[in-house]
């Protein structure tokens, strides 16, 4: 039986559960009725693993929240997914890559690995209204994968907030006039005189000494000091991430309403701006020129793939968590489509108001463009403001771009946050249910991130952030994504999986349920296929090449322990995998076929967060809405009316 058709029936039994389409009881929404035609390890054992009818339903637990509305999720979504590797990654793989020829893997990999990833996401934490851990009732096996996420988006708030706090100090400086990486600051004009022994620009010397103070550390060994102007920004951008969360989705929910549009707004303006600009037309062209020899090289692949899910955020929980506060007859395709499509409309959207600019800087300095941009931190914090200082009104355009890098890196925050902390919530319910409690743990929560994050603002800080961040989202990443894939597909069951997203989108359209059909492709085959791929060739590079930051290479244990960072989150997996199968009774392989079967909660998860607002007698059609009719419906009408003519 296809997914979401149902048996004909006559008329008479139009009540029966499954010929009706309503808002279900809990027990229905969690696809007690499905389909028996559905094959897979799952719907074999189902019936093994359910609650009798007669078995007393289980002890109610705190309520979970629920978005107060589907744009709260939406621009929250869209808030994390469009950050600030929008403005300083993309762009800078688009013009490594080969221009506009880059759009080619890049929107392959979208339509292969990112949006089918990103569905299974949203529906797992949608259908199960669980976090990241709590999720994997659907197969215990699998517990690891949500333990590696949380490891995951512990490394990713460890250094992101960090990239907040260096936005803090830019934005505090951006209020001096003239701005103090300019060549109009004082200490700036025997720099910017000198200009045939020149070594380092206004804007690098203010990155690399008033910032980092990188030049006084010589490596990964020596972090050397605090800097205390940084740990002022990092404590205050950790205490606007308390504030936000404090009252969880219902704080977080609305204050995305300003944080995940802002940034738009200032894009819009900064092209419209850098369109009027000398030179400008010559760095869109550089961004855009195609280059097609690039598409030979498997490292143009790697980056457009490592990309998609360093700007979706795939992987890391986030995602997962969110969904799991939707009501449960969310159409998470449409919401799939909508984020993943603007996410990367987004970052192609910003490359001309990046390259626009820093086609004006290049026009200034009199070289080619391709001396100017740079990647990561360099382009945000060294390439870009430079440029932003030889614009007229520099002080204003400053504090603008400075706002927005706040509000991108913001919005990405609270759904790493949302991760760990809807992971630790699920795990202990307690902590929901008392406002005082929950106060104290994101309290202590956001204080142990403050105080690891002080590492990173030292000195030598730069190196442990570039080392983090290499490896946090590596291999691990990649790995955990790829088990999480293979996992729903054949041990959960993909026609199983279906049929839970066809269960949840209670009245499906048709385009629905054909895209159901890709998706499904994508998960058994092409999704497994290219990760496979990926992983393969970030184990080769990692071999063959070192670790840099800028002169700087990393020693041979700094790689090593940044290999042990990537390790551990994955290895995550097969540590409670063995857990779980030892848990079980009888043989390895019995052990192994129950610790896959779904738990029984797993079908009752949405029993607290749906059961009040949304209960319905099973038997009861509300509306003439709630009705599904066939073609045997309405014959049996014609024949009830001529047998009572």
């Amino acid at each position: 039986m296809r997914p979401g058709k149902f048996p004909k029936q006559t008329f008479a039994n139009v009540t029966a559960p499954k010929k009706i389409c309503l808002k279900k009881s809990p027990g229905q929404q969690n696809g007690i009725v499905s389909s028996p035609d559905v094959s897979s390890p799952v719907s074999q054992t189902q019936t093994e693993h359910q609650l009798p009818s007669s078995t007393p339903a289980p002890p109610a637990q705190p309520p979970r929240e629920q978005w107060g509305g589907k744009y709260e999720f939406l621009l929250s979504c869209i808030g994390y997914c469009v950050g600030l590797g929008n403005v300083w990654r993309f762009p800078y793989l688009c013009y490594r890559n080969g221009g506009g020829v880059f759009l080619i893997p890049y929107f392959i990999m979208l339509f292969f690995t990112g949006m089918p990833l990103f569905l299974m996401e949203l529906s797992l934490g949608q259908y199960g209204a669980a976090g990241p851990i709590t999720v994997w009732k659907c197969c215990p096996l699998l517990k690891g994968i949500g333990i590696g996420m949380l490891c995951v988006s512990t490394l990713v708030c460890l250094y992101y907030n960090v990239i907040i706090a260096w936005t803090f100090y830019y934005l505090g400086s951006s209020f001096q006039s003239p701005l103090p990486w300019s060549c109009d600051a004082l200490h700036n004009i025997p720099l910017c005189l000198n200009k045939t022994n020149i070594t380092q620009s206004p804007s690098e010397v203010f990155w690399n000494e008033k910032v980092l103070g990188v030049v006084n550390s010589k490596g990964l060994h020596d972090p050397g000091p605090v800097r205390w102007p940084l740990a002022l920004c990092l404590l205050a951008a950790w205490v606007v991430i308390f504030l936000c969360m404090l009252k969880g989705i219902r704080s977080s929910g609305k204050v995305v309403y300003v944080t995940a549009t802002f940034p738009y707004f200032v894009l819009v303006v900064l092209i419209i701006r850098g369109a009027t600009l000398e030179g400008s037309l010559n760095g869109v062209a550089f961004y855009l020129t195609p280059n097609w020899v690039h598409l030979a090289n498997a490292q143009v692949w790697n980056d457009a793939a490592s990309q998609i899910f360093y700007s979706l955020g795939i992987g890391v929980g986030g995602l997962l968590s969110m969904a799991s506060y939707n009501k449960f007859d969310n159409n998470v395709i449409r919401d799939t489509i909508i984020i993943t499509i603007g996410n990367c409309g987004t970052s192609f959207f910003a490359g001309f108001a990046i390259f626009s600019i820093l086609g004006h800087m290049a026009w200034r300095k009199g070289v080619p463009v391709g001396q100017v941009a740079d990647s990561g931190p360099g382009l945000a914090f060294v390439a870009y403001p430079e440029a932003l200082a030889l614009l007229p009104g520099s002080v204003f355009w400053s504090i603008l771009f400075f706002l927005m890098l706040f509000m991108l890196g913001v919005d990405t925050l609270f759904g790493n946050m949302e991760g760990i902390c809807t992971a630790v919530m699920d795990e202990f319910p307690q902590l929901r249910s008392n406002l005082k409690h929950k106060t104290l743990f994101l309290a202590l929560l956001c204080f142990t991130f403050y105080l690891m994050g002080l590492l990173l603002i030292t000195d030598g800080g730069i190196y442990w952030f570039t080392l983090i961040d290499s490896f946090s989202t590596s291999f691990g990443l990649i790995i955990i994504t790829l088990f999480m894939c293979i996992g729903v597909s054949f041990f959960y069951g993909v026609n199983q999986f279906c049929q839970d997203i066809v269960d949840m989108i209670c009245r499906c359209p048709p385009w629905c349920t054909k895209l159901l059909l890709y998706f499904k492709a994508c998960w058994v085959v092409f999704t497994p296929f290219l990760l496979t791929f990926i992983l393969t060739y970030i184990f080769i590079e990692m071999y063959r090449t070192s670790l840099r930051y800028g002169t700087y290479v990393y020693p041979t244990w700094g790689k090593a322990l940044g290999v042990c960072i990537g390790a551990f989150c994955c290895l995550q997996i097969l540590i409670w995998a063995i857990v779980a199968v030892s848990k079980e009774s009888g043989t390895l392989k019995d052990r192994f076929q129950k610790s896959i079967r779904p738990l029984n909660s797993w079908r009752v998860n949405n029993i607290n967060t749906t059961s009040q607002e949304q209960h319905v007698e099973p038997q009861r059609v509300e509306g003439p809405f709630t009705v599904n009719l066939t073609e045997a419906d309405f014959t049996a009408m014609n024949w009830e009316a001529i047998s009572e003519a």
